[in-house]
């Protein structure tokens, strides 16, 4: 660990995303999403890291999810990947932008035919009558596209943390935990780095 502080911090990631990918046995890009209404009402939910690079880190979801709706009101949140087979949590935090649409649609288009239906068909976080009421929706989009491509809908887009906070913790003995922590005011500046008591 202690090399981590004269690395950068996205390279560190990519190690550590490789690694996982490697060792669990779920959903390696399974990660813990934070957000905060405009009152500042916190609530957190499980997503799947789409993709990263120097720009940050993408999810996709419904706009009109409450997590669309949160960061739509306040565009800031937070991220926490635990990987329990390496023992390790990576903690990112900053302020966040939707992707292109260009972004969006190339994504949307790589998703199975399912899942592109699905996505029409459900009102995330939305009152349901019942499973009946899904499954009707599902079908009444299964035929209005026919066995033709599926556009994107514009209710569905994707969003970029860009972070300002990268955390690495690695889990130590009796409790003595690694951590190193990135920080910088935006993409234009450096990088510092401190390590913390754990």
């Amino acid at each position: 660990m202690a090399d981590i502080k004269d690395r950068n911090p996205f390279d560190v990631f990519a190690d550590w995303f490789a690694e996982a990918g490697e060792s669990e046995m779920n959903d390696p890009n399974a990660v813990a999403l934070a957000t905060a209404d405009a009152d500042g009402q916190p609530a957190v939910r499980m997503v799947l890291l789409k993709d990263y690079d120097e720009q940050g880190f993408v999810f996709y979801t419904n706009l009109e999810s409450d997590k669309g709706r949160d960061l739509s009101e306040n565009p800031k949140a937070a991220m926490l990947f635990h990987w329990k087979s390496l023992r390790r949590q990576v903690r990112i935090e900053g302020p966040v932008s939707s992707v292109t649409d260009a972004e969006a649609d190339e994504y949307f288009a790589s998703r199975a035919r399912g899942s592109q239906i699905g996505a029409w068909a459900s009102e995330q976080s939305r009152p349901l009558e019942g499973r009946f009421a899904l499954e009707k929706r599902v079908a009444t989009f299964t035929a209005k596209f026919g066995l033709g491509s599926v556009p994107r809908p514009a209710h569905w887009s994707g969003f970029r943390i860009h972070p300002q906070r990268i955390e690495f913790w690695k889990d130590g003995a009796f409790r003595l935990h690694d951590r190193f922590v990135f920080t910088r005011g935006d993409a234009s500046q450096a990088w510092t780095v401190e390590q913390l008591f754990p």
